[in-house]
């Protein structure tokens, strides 16, 4: 079984003996239709002949017109709900799937409620068990920092005012530009200090934004890297019960949207020994088990690896890795957690990702800056497409739906307003 949206001279390997007895569910929790690792996910393990489900915003979804997907759930959510209300739902999906079933989180939000609410969950479900409070831990730019710091893995210097004191007091000594981040990757559901990444260039403009964030700021003021001295580095990978790595892949962020501070618009496969390593060691001193996606920066002027974020979850570019025996990190996890073996293999080289509707912008944005990634190789072998697929077209003919029409609707009503403003006028 090929990977239908892999074009070039190589295709995926056949894939691993599976459990087909042993279905899959996708779950998320927010409104974020256009989610295309939910898709990637969905065609991985339905590829494989596995009973996949998922959680979508409504029937319309791409996620939910994928041909390898048994059945949508649809469940509106905004990602506030009270953990017990999703609890239930979750539980009332699995009575509906009637079998336990692998669960597969694609944010943050799904990975912290699994962790936390294992007992509950576990007699109907099929997921990695860790320390609960670690993946929040985790998902929090200040808990990540801590863990870095207590187990000496570099990462950005930072600091987390506590009012608006603290923040004039950071002005007067901090070296510019810095960048503002959200301190808790929950908050994008309620009302974020900043919309995301955002570099200041200096003290004046970080008082002005600081006056909006109240007597509380709930941010992080990181150092900052500057992408000419910089390169940015992705790591999947899937640690079994003993947090050890089953499936671990290296590759470079080429281009992301927004630029330079955002999602994966156009990765590369590198090996990468040293990176690889400082990951496994990492992940083994906190006891993580799971999919982790962690991005990180190579820092040239002192010449280290500065951990940025991780995801204690699948990544939504996870499908620009698999092994040489075809195993990515989401078959990875179902083949442990149904006790079959992960079969060993070397990632595939000369292999692309491309996100089809973010990375033409971030194409002309990267041109424009004249920035280009040192690493990147300068051709692909074989490159993956997001949304396409030959074997599952529709998706991606609904990502465009999606996308289109709020600018049709755009059109339509500046053309009714016109045509209303002409007639008044006669």
């Amino acid at each position: 079984m090929g990977s239908g949206s892999t074009t070039g001279r190589r295709r995926g390997a056949p894939g691993p003996t599976v459990d087909r007895d042993v279905p899959a569910l996708i779950v998320k929790f927010g409104n974020y239709p256009l989610h295309h690792g939910g898709v990637g996910a969905i065609r991985s393990l339905g590829r494989l002949g596995i009973p996949m489900y998922a959680i979508t915003e409504d029937r319309w979804t791409p996620a939910a017109l994928s041909r390898h997907l048994r059945r949508p759930y649809v469940w509106p959510t905004t990602g506030t709900e009270e953990p017990g209300r999703l609890v239930e739902g979750l539980l009332r999906v699995g009575r509906l799937i009637g079998r336990p079933a692998v669960l597969v989180p694609t944010d943050e939000e799904a990975a912290v409620l699994i962790a936390e609410h294992q007992e509950e969950l576990a007699p109907a479900f099929l997921f990695p068990r860790t320390e609960a409070e670690l993946p929040r831990r985790l998902a929090s730019k200040q808990g990540l920092h801590e863990l870095c710091t207590e187990h000496g893995v570099a990462t950005p210097e930072a600091a987390f005012p506590a009012s608006y004191a603290d923040v004039v007091a950071f002005a007067e000594r901090a070296r510019f530009p810095v960048v503002a981040k959200n301190r808790e990757a929950f908050v994008r559901r309620h009302r974020p200090a900043v919309r995301g990444t955002t570099r200041i260039a200096g003290p004046r403009e970080l008082l002005a934004l600081a006056r909006e964030w109240g007597d509380a700021p709930g941010v992080i003021l990181q150092e900052y890297l500057p992408r000419e001295e910089a390169e940015d580095w992705i790591v999947h990978a899937y640690f079994d019960a003993h947090s050890e790595p089953r499936a671990l892949f290296t590759g470079v962020k080429v281009r992301s949207w927004p630029p330079h501070a955002g999602m994966t618009a156009c990765a590369y496969v590198v090996d990468n020994p040293e990176l690889a390593g400082l990951a496994a060691q990492f992940v083994k001193r906190i006891g993580f088990s799971g999919i982790v996606d962690l991005d990180l920066r190579f820092d040239r002027r002192d010449g280290q690896y500065k951990l940025l974020d991780f995801n204690p979850r699948m990544g939504a570019q996870f499908r620009l890795f698999e092994s040489e025996s075809g195993v990515d990190v989401v078959r990875a996890q179902h083949l442990d957690l149904t006790g079959r073996a992960v079969p060993e293999g070397e990632q595939r080289a000369g292999h692309r990702y491309l996100v089809e509707n973010i990375d033409l912008p971030a194409l002309l944005a990267y041109r424009r800056s004249g920035y280009t990634t040192p690493h990147a190789p300068a051709r692909a072998d074989s490159t993956e497409l997001a949304w396409f697929a030959a074997d599952d077209p529709v998706p991606a003919f609904a990502m465009l739906g999606r996308m289109v029409r709020p600018g049709v609707r755009h059109l339509y009503e500046t053309y009714e307003a016109r045509s209303k403003g002409r007639g008044g006028g006669a």
